[in-house]
C-alpha cells in the first residue's frame, strides 16, 4: 500500500490532501454548530426565530410538490439511485470501484449520523416546545447530509469516469446545489427542522463527501480516467 502511495501522481496526491484538509475544516464547522446547539448560543435563537415565522399552508398539489422535494433527501430513496448509477458507470468500466466508493460512503453517512442523533437527543420544532429529549432524532438533518453526500458523489462519478470536455461532471455541480438547498428548503416550510439541523447536516455530510473523494484520490486505479 505504501509503495503504491509513493507511486502516485503529484497532481493526485494533492487532490487527496486538498480534499482531507477540506473534511477537516467542514467537520470543525460542523463541531462549532453542535456547540452551538448545545450551548444555547447564537444559532439556538436564531433558530427559535425561524421557527415562528408565519408559513403558509400548503394543500392539493402543492403539498405534494414540497414534499416531492423534501423526498428527494430521503436516505432509501438517494442510496437506491446513487448505487444503481455507481453499478452502471462500474459496468461499463469494469471496475468495482464507483460501487465501493459508494457502499463507503452510504456505511459512514448512515453509521455517524445515526450516531450524532442518537446522542444529542434534538427534537423536531413542530413536535415539541423542549429543546432535547431522549427520542428525539432531529439534529444533524439526515435529509440535508442524505442529499449533499448521495447527489454529490454520484456527480463526482460522473465526472472522475467521463472521458470527454469539458468535463460533464462539473456540470452537476449546479445540480446538486439545487437539489440540496431545495431539501433544506423544504423542511424549513414545512417545519420539520430547525435551521441549525439542515447546517449541521450539510457540514457533516460535505465532510464524508470530501473524505470520500480523498479515498479514492489516495488510490490509484488504471480503470479510472481521471
Amino acid at each position: 500500500m505504501i509503495g503504491n502511495f509513493d507511486k502516485l501522481p503529484v497532481e493526485r496526491k494533492a487532490e487527496m490532501w486538498k480534499a482531507i484538509r477540506g473534511s477537516i475544516w467542514l467537520f470543525f464547522g460542523f463541531v462549532i454548530v453542535t456547540q452551538q446547539v448545545l450551548t444555547k448560543g447564537y444559532l439556538y435563537h436564531f433558530d427559535q426565530w425561524v421557527r415562528d415565522l408565519k408559513r403558509h399552508t400548503f394543500k392539493g398539489m402543492s403539498s405534494h410538490l414540497l414534499l416531492a422535494v423534501d423526498d428527494l433527501g430521503l436516505r432509501g430513496f438517494t442510496a437506491t439511485v446513487l448505487l444503481i448509477a455507481a453499478a452502471l458507470i462500474g459496468y461499463r468500466f469494469k471496475s468495482w470501484r464507483p460501487f465501493n466508493l459508494s457502499v463507503l460512503s452510504l456505511l459512514l453517512l448512515n453509521g455517524v449520523v445515526g450516531v450524532a442523533k442518537l446522542s444529542f437527543g434534538r427534537v423536531k420544532p413542530r413536535l415539541a416546545d423542549k429543546l432535547f429529549e431522549v427520542s428525539g432524532m432531529s439534529y444533524p438533518s439526515g435529509h440535508a447530509a442524505n442529499a449533499l453526500l448521495t447527489w454529490g458523489l454520484l456527480a463526482y462519478l460522473v465526472f472522475r469516469y467521463t472521458n470527454r470536455k469539458p468535463f460533464v461532471g462539473m456540470r452537476l455541480d449546479p445540480m446538486v446545489g439545487l437539489i440540496t438547498a431545495g431539501v433544506c428548503i423544504a423542511s424549513l416550510l414545512r417545519n420539520t427542522h430547525w435551521f441549525s439541523d439542515l447546517l449541521g447536516g450539510l457540514l457533516l455530510g460535505g465532510s464524508l463527501l470530501v473524505f470520500v473523494i480523498a479515498v479514492d484520490r489516495a488510490i490509484h486505479s488504471e480503470k479510472q480516467p481521471s
